[in-house]
């Protein structure tokens, strides 16, 4: 449990909140925008049943009293310093911004859906209740340590990257499963060292993921009602290349912000690897492909890919021309996608005949 020693805020810290900046790179969470009008069209007849459920578990909102900060979060969390503050704002600044994505994309499909899709539009509606509650909770968290992202203007401000649909579908089903297996796998880990529990947030994982499952549930059921996303060769292609930029950008993250992982008591690079076993494992109940992730170069390749991030995260961060900068960078990215290509070709497990063996 979070300690029960309680520290007072401190009263010149009260009203000294101030407005973090977004660091952009390749690895922050994107603000998305898709076709509104080729979603109202897509025929959901085949997956009716299973989504009329989803509704109805999303009206329940079995989290509607979840999201309150109770008395563990009243005290001052000035003994968080350097490195590992740094290392946690950043943690729940990308959470933030992910969660913040998730609600305008869901707000925006919801008001173009209304008038020809009203089942959707309605589900739509109810998750992107879910994703504000979320980012509003982690802005609230990161007001603790005296900063916090001015959600308003990150909407003007930011750009909006177009994806079709079927894109959305794959990518967004990722996302709520990894952050599903990213969410429980915390939780678990400091149910048993309770020791390592340091802000009071981690108690809620257990609850806040099961959001992350049922978002991902909706997706799943809305990718199997589109036989082209699960039964060409197409999809497979494009499956296992959202499950790799998924992964990737997992391994990467994960092993920036290590610090934050290492405060938990969790190795990195173990807890990378769980979550990414356990959303392949997931994935083959949607995907018709995905990896095998006990291929001797699958883990290899990725953690070099991360090693190679490292680098260029360090030359990005000196004190050099920009010209010399790309230069050096330059051999660094073309060898991330080497190994991305490489982890790409290997061999696939098809889902479809592996169903189909169950069966």
């Amino acid at each position: 449990m979070v300690s029960t020693l309680t520290r007072p805020v401190p009263a010149a810290l009260e009203g000294s909140t101030k407005k973090a900046v977004v660091e952009e790179s390749v690895l922050t969470p994107r603000f998305y925008t898709t076709d509104f009008e080729k979603t109202a069209n897509l025929d959901l007849s085949s997956q009716d049943e299973e989504l009329q459920a989803m509704l109805a578990e999303m009206k329940a909102d079995y989290n509607r009293h979840h999201f309150v900060r109770n008395p563990d979060f009243a005290q001052s969390w000035e003994h968080i310093q350097g490195e590992d503050r740094q290392a946690f704002i950043k943690y729940l600044e990308r959470s933030c911004v992910s969660e913040y994505s998730g609600f305008l994309l869901f707000k925006e499909l919801s008001r173009r859906l209304k008038a020809k899709s009203p089942l959707l539009a309605e589900i739509f509606s109810l998750m992107a209740r879910d994703e504000a509650r979320h980012a509003g909770f982690l802005n609230k968290s990161m007001a603790d340590f005296n900063i916090s992202l001015d959600l308003a203007k990150l909407t003007k401000k930011r750009t909006y990257t177009f994806f079709p649909i079927e894109w959305v579908l794959y990518t967004v089903y990722l996302s709520e499963k990894i952050g599903y297996w990213r969410y429980i796998l915390i939780y678990r880990h400091l149910e048993q060292h309770p020791e390592h529990q340091f802000y009071p947030i981690f108690q809620m994982f257990e609850n806040w993921c099961q959001d992350e499952n049922r978002h991902g549930d909706i997706f799943k059921a809305l990718i199997r009602s589109q036989t082209k996303l699960w039964n060409t060769w197409q999809s497979k292609l494009w499956s296992r290349f959202f499950l790799l930029t998924v992964f990737a950008t997992h391994t990467m993250t994960v092993h920036e912000r290590s610090r934050f992982y290492e405060m938990l008591g969790l190795d990195p690079t173990e807890f990378d690897a769980q979550v990414l076993r356990e959303t392949n494992a997931t994935a083959l109940r949607a995907f018709p492909s995905a990896f095998d992730v006990n291929h001797p170069e699958f883990f290899s390749r990725l953690h070099r890919c991360s090693e190679l991030n490292l680098q260029i995260k360090a030359i990005d961060q000196s004190h050099q021309p920009q010209a010399l900068k790309f230069m050096r960078k330059l051999p660094l990215i073309l060898g991330i996608i080497g190994h991305l290509v490489r982890l790409f070709l290997l061999k696939p497990i098809d889902a479809e005949a592996l169903r189909g063996s169950v069966a």
